[in-house]
């Protein structure tokens, strides 16, 4: 080989070595068009308020990846701010709620933002973020039922109950004297569903959850009970957190800082805005 195939032959080889490099390199962390990081947080998109999906960006909806959905509610609001602090872009994946945690643990995911309660059960598999939300424990019941009259959990007696599956609230349930307690259900759709048909006359949940379906659903109520006579919680219970990977230490600084400076106040107002906008208001 002469010199001049020879510089010619290394010049390739250097090139295709320089880009596997370079395509290696990505990782997923970064967008092709905009050369950002991407924040790719993960969520039903079936859990109004806390999310759902719609079939356009009104509002300030963000594209769910890998479908011609878009996702929003009160978990797309709080995301949104925390990309932005971050200067990222801001990519939803849309999963089943058995599937959330497994995802942050696989690194599919960098964040679970859902409505999560920060339990000890899931903090053996993940970590969390200070909450961005606290989630009292309620009744939603039909208007026209006796369980509407109720002024404690107490009066509840006798109720046929669910709620969602892997949830705290459906532990909650066995608080309810003789409850008929009903298998747990995959979503909150099929909650109200489940309700409406008469199924159950009693789904235990968050205020969120209930006030978004009585907003949508007018035969439908949420009853609240003076704290002594109400579903007895822990701290754990009511805590709302961003589920991230063990160890992210950097990621959970991040978002931290960004829900240090907000108050309990600051929540309710952007999950008051998020129950407005939900489809089923409209």
């Amino acid at each position: 080989m002469n010199l001049k195939k020879f510089l010619k032959a290394a010049l390739c080889g250097a090139m295709v070595v320089a880009m596997a490099v370079t395509a290696g390199c990505g990782g997923g962390d970064k967008k092709a068009d905009s050369g950002k990081k991407v924040l790719k947080v993960g969520m039903e998109c079936a859990y109004a308020p806390y999310n759902w999906s719609q079939p356009s960006a009104d509002g300030g909806a963000v594209k769910i990846a890998g479908s011609n959905e878009y996702a929003y509610g009160y978990d797309v609001m709080i995301a949104k701010k925390l990309a932005d602090s971050m200067g990222a872009d801001l990519e939803i994946h849309k999963i089943e709620w058995d599937g959330l945690a497994p995802a942050v643990v696989s690194g599919k995911i960098d964040a679970a933002i859902a409505g999560m309660s920060i339990t000890s059960k899931r903090k053996e598999s993940v970590d969390f973020t200070k909450p961005y939300y606290y989630a009292t424990v309620v009744a939603l019941v039909k208007k026209d039922s006796p369980q509407a009259q109720a002024k404690s959990v107490a009066d509840l007696k006798g109720s046929i109950a669910t709620s969602q599956l892997n949830t705290i609230w459906y532990d909650q349930i066995d608080q309810v004297p003789d409850v008929k307690k009903l298998p747990a259900i995959d979503n909150v759709p099929g909650m109200i569903v489940a309700l409406k048909s008469g199924k159950c006359n009693l789904i235990v949940t968050d205020i969120p959850t209930a006030k978004a379906a009585a907003f949508a659903n007018h035969d439908l109520t949420m009853v609240t009970f003076p704290e002594d006579k109400g579903f007895k919680t822990s701290k754990e219970d009511v805590e709302i957190g961003i589920a991230i990977k063990k160890g992210n230490k950097e990621l959970a600084d991040a978002m931290n800082k960004v829900l240090s400076g907000m108050t309990e106040a600051d929540f309710n107002k952007i999950m008051d805005e998020a129950i407005k906008k939900q489809p089923l208001a409209k």
